[in-house]
């Protein structure tokens, strides 16, 4: 096959794969992760199953997809406002506010799609660890950027990113998100403003003031 064929026929492979990932989360969306089977997707984009799974090797692989492909929209957005206009306070705030509003029309107000990520979380699927990473890599970018501008004091821009998640963790964690649901303060606006009065004011070596502490 020379070269340019093998182009084609990548492409094609990769929309073939992007339309299998579109038709799971729609079906999804209707009837369920769980109750949606491989016959249901094939079904659906009028092909075999056995043509299905020449793309995906089990029906785990495609609740996979379907989960990294909501993920990466999220992630994407984090990095865009992380590199894009506005200070670094304003950065922060779009950034952390945006993150909870994707996940809340993903995770909350669509049931089904709660059970899959519940799922991913109790079954510790690999994607959410490197989701986690990712929205720390766009934090990070956003309070060293801070940092060398002047807006945040100088610290250790990544300690400070994991400690920034930590503090908004009900507001982009989808079982926090539901069961802190009844409890409306403080909101996240609130925390994003507690995190920047933080970071203007800076803080301690941590480590060593753990270790001094013992």
């Amino acid at each position: 096959m020379s070269v340019m064929g093998a182009s084609t026929q990548n492409a094609r492979e990769t929309e073939q794969r992007a339309r299998i990932i579109a038709t799971a989360e729609r079906l999804f969306r209707e009837i369920g992760f769980q109750k949606t089977t491989v016959a249901d997707i094939a079904r659906e984009l009028r092909m075999s199953p056995a043509n299905v799974y020449r793309f995906f090797g089990a029906k785990s692989e495609i609740n996979a997809a379907v989960a990294r492909h909501l993920m990466n929209e999220v992630e994407q957005s984090a990095q865009g406002i992380a590199h894009g206009p506005g200070s670094a306070e304003q950065r922060l705030r779009a950034l952390i506010l945006s993150n909870e509003a994707m996940n809340a029309e993903r995770y909350v107000a669509d049931r089904k799609l709660h059970d899959m990520v519940e799922a991913a979380l109790d079954e510790n699927w690999p994607i959410i660890s490197d989701h986690i990473d990712r929205i720390d890599a766009a934090l990070e970018d956003v309070i060293r950027s801070g940092m060398q501008s002047g807006d945040f004091a100088e610290a250790d821009a990544q300690l400070a990113a994991r400690l920034v998640h930590a503090a908004c963790i009900r507001y982009c964690h989808p079982r926090l998100m539901v069961e802190c649901a009844d409890r409306p303060t403080p909101t996240s606006a609130q925390m994003v403003e507690f995190c920047i009065a933080a970071l203007r004011a800076g803080f301690r070596d941590l480590n060593r003031s753990a270790t001094l502490s013992r």
